[in-house]
């Protein structure tokens, strides 16, 4: 009797608890059948015991032969709305000029590799075309909506719990990001903008993918640890990141396609996320996943995945960042499951890639295969011009024997790219002024204007050098006159 009346004090004081008492989040105390759902938060990213989960996702280009950028912004948003986000939590920014553009085989279709479904479906229009500016970017993840201009108006109204994910893939160069208007993202500006959002209190921790050429120059050297930030990127401070899914390789896009289809780096941590029970991987474990696909043990067509900040980070779930898939039971094997790419295309001969088969496969005489021919011989001519002027204006101001040398330093591991930012963006307005704008393929000598500065040359000594070097500012499509300045 005893016995029997100790059992249902028992039970009615544990049906009292699970009814009256609260955890500190608000939300009833778990029963133990219900461990696993506390422990993860469960299907609601509101309220739950990992905060809210924000994701801002920009494509830092425009032009078909920049598809894969929106293909894979398009691709990751699909993979986070699947992992539970919601839409208000989820800010994206695309040109959004790829999917109804007249050379898109599939009309209103974005694909992501060869066999895939369509990732453009449901996309929020944020902010596109003339809004995808780096202004806009930075008043998001400030949460500041008072210095936006144009656009949807969300930002990473974030809180002390909430969880933040941030993925960019673009063009890069040595401590720059591109964007499809001007002026471009500079290193300096982006880790500020990172403090300053730490030191509001408004988040738990923050996880950044990046995606672009020499893309661990934005981190090398300037993301402290102590942020709360976890970053990885697609390349190390001194390499190209790599295209994939590219016609001509191998595995290539439908036949129809002449553009990449997607990035060697972002389609690794993609595909991986869209099999895997992400509760079950580490953001180590996608890591060393991402980081093993990506270099392919072939360094000729691949790169070395990086990892900054708060490296304690990577022992925490994909899943508190990017949710799950509650139809993925697949759970991380140290062997990668995915396929291995055999080949792959540099970011910055992606373009020369696009308008090669464009003219390859256009009729003869045709005004399409006039067109290409004209886009290639445009784009290769600006590379020369680009290649040129900096190689020339390194021996006016540093002689013929050591111009070369000079351009080319690399800095040690840990330090920045350069020590004066404010010296980068005015030589490089000051070359722009004389010899045009660098564009998505001039950011490659971002480097060599770094070292200028960092050998002490004013900008009288740059504009003189930069006068002598170009004669006039070359009137075609990659002119600063059709694409502006990148300060």
């Amino acid at each position: 009797m005893i016995h029997y009346t100790a059992g249902i004090l028992l039970f009615v004081a544990l049906s009292c608890l699970a009814v009256e008492s609260r955890n500190f989040d608000g939300g009833v105390l778990k029963l133990p059948s219900e461990v696993s759902e506390f422990i993860h938060g469960g299907s609601n990213n509101d309220g739950d015991s990992v905060g809210t989960r924000w994701a801002v996702l920009i494509a830092g280009s425009n032009g078909y032969w920049n598809y894969r950028h929106q293909a894979d912004v398009c691709h990751a948003y699909q993979i986070l709305k699947r992992g539970g986000l919601k839409d208000e939590n989820i800010i994206v920014f695309m040109y959004d000029d790829i999917a109804f553009n007249e050379e898109n085989p599939r009309p209103g279709v974005i694909i992501n590799s060869p066999h895939g479904n369509d990732v453009y479906e449901g996309v929020p229009k944020d902010y596109t075309g003339k809004d995808v500016t780096v202004g806009n970017f930075f008043a998001v993840l400030l949460g500041n909506k008072t210095a936006l201009t144009g656009g949807s108006g969300k930002v990473l109204d974030s809180g002390p719990n909430d969880h933040i994910f941030i993925y960019y893939t673009d063009h890069g160069g040595p401590g720059v990001l591109g964007m499809p208007t001007s002026p471009y993202i500079y290193g300096n500006d982006l880790i500020d903008v990172l403090k300053k959002k730490h030191a509001s209190g408004s988040y738990k921790s923050l996880v950044f993918y990046l995606e672009a050429c020499e893309s661990g120059s934005i981190f090398e050297g300037l993301l402290p640890e102590g942020l709360n930030i976890y970053a990885t990127t697609a390349s190390n401070a001194e390499e190209s990141s790599w295209g994939t899914y590219c016609p001509g390789e191998f595995p290539s896009p439908p036949p129809e396609y002449d553009t990449c289809l997607g990035d060697l780096y972002s389609v690794a941590w993609m595909e991986d996320s869209d099999i895997k029970n992400l509760q079950n991987e580490t953001l180590k474990q996608q890591y060393e996943l991402v980081k093993k696909r990506t270099a392919n043990e072939n360094f000729a067509y691949g790169s070395h995945v990086m990892q900054y900040g708060d490296i304690g980070l990577s022992k925490e779930q994909v899943f508190l960042y990017i949710g799950t898939n509650p139809a993925n039971n697949y759970n991380f094997v140290e062997d990668n499951s995915l396929p291995l790419f055999s080949r792959a295309v540099n970011q910055r001969d992606a373009d020369l890639l696009h308008f090669w088969h464009k003219f390859r496969k256009a009729p003869e005489g045709s005004p399409r295969k006039l067109e290409a021919q004209k886009q290639l011989l445009d784009v290769m001519s600006h590379r020369l011009h680009i290649d040129d002027s900096i190689k020339l204006i390194g021996k006016l101001l540093f002689g013929i024997e050591k111009g070369p040398d000079v351009l080319k330093t690399v800095r040690p591991t840990g330090q920045p790219l350069v020590d004066d930012w404010d010296c980068l963006k005015t030589l490089v307005r000051t070359f722009e002024t004389h010899c045009g704008s660098i564009s998505q393929y001039g950011m490659k000598h971002m480097r060599s204007i770094a070292n200028i500065c960092n050998a002490g040359v004013q900008k009288e000594q740059m504009a003189e050098a930069s006068a002598q070097a170009c004669v006039r500012v070359p009137p075609g499509f990659w002119s600063s006159l059709h694409r502006g300045f990148s300060v």
